[in-house]
């Protein structure tokens, strides 16, 4: 091979490699200054072309932390499995019946099922304008269509009949099985995002009980207003419970889910910034807004407007560096999913909604920071042998993490005479304190074993 040949093969590769990196860089950078409420606006926005209504009802919120649950569960089926393999984790017997025709509780159940997706789909066909700014509320409100959930439940209870009626014997028979902990996974996910779920919104209510007590409905099934650290206790509580009964150590489980919570933390605060929930940091008066919605740098003429706009004392004066971009340290959120700020000049759509002055996207400092922890703590897994190592490391940096982005986060604060904390800079102190002891000073008889023990 020429010495040109040699040069083309090496180094016009890596030419191709960062011309491709580059401009992919720039998109994924620039996704960061733009809301997606839901699908339809993020089609339109890369596509350029416009969408059908049906798509709103697609919030991207959601998706993302279906995306995060997804993650979690990857990355706890992947360490429950070593767990296992390391002797660990064992077995437990399942007897299950094969066999027997489908009974009444089958039909019941297939048919109720399909009822109520039958009822509520059904009843979004040509409402699809009124429900899509609020389709938790629609979801959790008493409308739908009743003839397409009974047609529904009956094609599924139909279906459950045919499914059981083709795998009959002529003699039902009873056989056990061998469930290993990872087997489990879909299981401890449905529980992990139930009592997360239902933790994040119990402890936003707390945290913002004025709001709450306002509108305790709309509140509690609104798709906004999610504390995650509520969410983490909820979850471990659940847990806990789920693995006395299926005499799974807990030790062993709260390791494993350890850095899957990391890595579901990072990707569900993407769904916080895409959406723009209000979920982001103090004001930083270094810019505004322009009437049509994009942003700019404050000038002294700006002093005004943004004395009039704050009205508040929690903000600061930062600009970015020159080397850094400026939506690293402001962004003022156009089209957020929460009708904050004032009103983008000549929009039109359901998100028309700019915040005035910029804040700190602190949901962005959450993501890349998690993520990364998600790849140290992943990197960590085989060297931190010790029983809760593992969990107590997640306590540490999670704590830490959300200590001091508490210091430029909107947030509650209590008033405890000498200091003000927030909700979550109380749990993460707590979080730091037991993650402490846990990585540096718990001990516990259980050993790793050298060798893998073969899974059956």
């Amino acid at each position: 091979m020429s010495r040109v040949q040699g040069w083309c093969v090496k180094d016009c590769g890596v030419v191709v490699v960062v011309a491709f990196i580059a401009p992919v860089a720039r998109w994924f950078c620039s996704t960061f200054t733009a809301m997606y409420p839901d699908f339809k606006y993020f089609l339109q926005s890369l596509t350029g072309i416009d969408m059908p209504e049906w798509l709103s009802l697609f919030k991207t919120f959601g998706f993302l932390v279906a995306m995060s649950f997804l993650g979690a569960a990857w990355a706890t089926a992947s360490e429950l499995r070593r767990k296992a393999k390391l002797g660990l984790l064992t077995y437990e017997i399942r007897s299950m019946e094969v066999g027997a025709p489908a009974s009444k509780a089958d039909l019941a159940g297939s048919f109720f099922g399909g009822f109520i997706m039958g009822f509520k789909v059904g009843g979004m066909f040509g409402n699809f304008a009124a429900i899509s700014p609020d389709p938790m509320g629609y979801l959790f409100s008493p409308d739908g269509n009743l003839l397409a959930g009974i047609a529904v439940g009956a094609i599924m209870a139909y279906l459950r009949y045919a499914e059981k009626k083709k795998a009959q014997l002529p003699e039902p028979e009873t056989r056990s099985v061998k469930v290993y902990p990872h087997d489990l996974i879909t299981e401890i996910v449905v529980i992990a995002a139930i009592a997360g779920l239902v933790g994040a919104k119990v402890f936003n209510a707390l945290e913002t009980w004025d709001d709450f007590i306002q509108d305790p409905i709309r509140s509690l099934t609104s798709s906004s207003g999610l504390t995650f650290l509520g969410g983490l206790i909820m979850a471990t509580a659940a847990f806990w419970f789920y693995t006395r009964k299926h005499n799974i150590p807990f030790k062993h489980m709260c390791d494993s889910a350890a850095p899957g919570i990391m890595l579901a933390y990072g990707l569900g605060r993407l769904g916080c910034q895409f959406s723009g929930d209000g979920d982001w940091g103090i004001f930083n008066t270094a810019y505004v807004a322009n009437p049509n919605g994009s942003m700019r740098a404050a000038t002294a003429a700006d002093g005004e407007f943004i004395k009039h706009m704050i009205g508040k004392t929690d903000f600061a004066h930062a600009p970015a560096p020159s080397w850094l971009p400026d939506w690293l340290f402001g962004m003022t959120y156009p089209h957020n999913v929460g009708h904050e700020g004032m009103a983008i000049q000549d929009c039109v759509g359901e998100y028309c909604n700019v915040l005035p002055v910029s804040v700190f996207p602190t949901p962005v400092y959450e993501f890349i920071t998690c993520v990364s922890l998600f790849f140290v703590m992943w990197a960590l897994r085989h060297k931190l042998r010790g029983t809760l190592q593992m969990f107590g490391l997640y306590l540490m940096l999670a704590g830490a993490e959300r200590f001091l982005v508490e210091l430029v986060r909107v947030n509650y604060k209590y008033d405890w005479g000498f200091i003000h904390p927030s909700q979550a800079e109380i749990i993460s102190v707590i979080m730091l304190i037991v993650g402490s002891y846990l990585l540096f000073f718990y001990k516990d008889k259980d050993k790793p074993l050298d060798s893998p023990v073969a899974l059956t």
